[in-house]
């Protein structure tokens, strides 16, 4: 899976499902708790990106959905 933006803030996705092309406007990065990951909904489905994808993504004008996990686990390292 590949992510990028041009110049237009034009987003495009390129999955092994599909291919999108969506203004960065019209994106909200989420948090995925169960996996511990952001994504994009797209086409009533998640694409899972990376951190800095998701950065680069909300600095292109995507809204910034995400939540900070935290862990309640004592053998957790954060």
């Amino acid at each position: 899976m590949s992510v990028s933006i041009d110049s237009n803030q034009i987003c495009s996705f390129d999955t092994d499902e599909f291919q999108e092309q969506r203004p960065a406007s019209e994106l909200t990065v989420i948090t995925v708790p169960d996996k511990a990951m952001s994504a994009v909904e797209l086409n009533g489905g998640r694409v899972y990106i990376t951190e800095a994808e998701a950065d680069a993504l909300t600095v292109a004008g995507a809204a910034d959905g995400r939540k900070n996990l935290k862990a309640t686990d004592s053998d957790s390292v954060i």
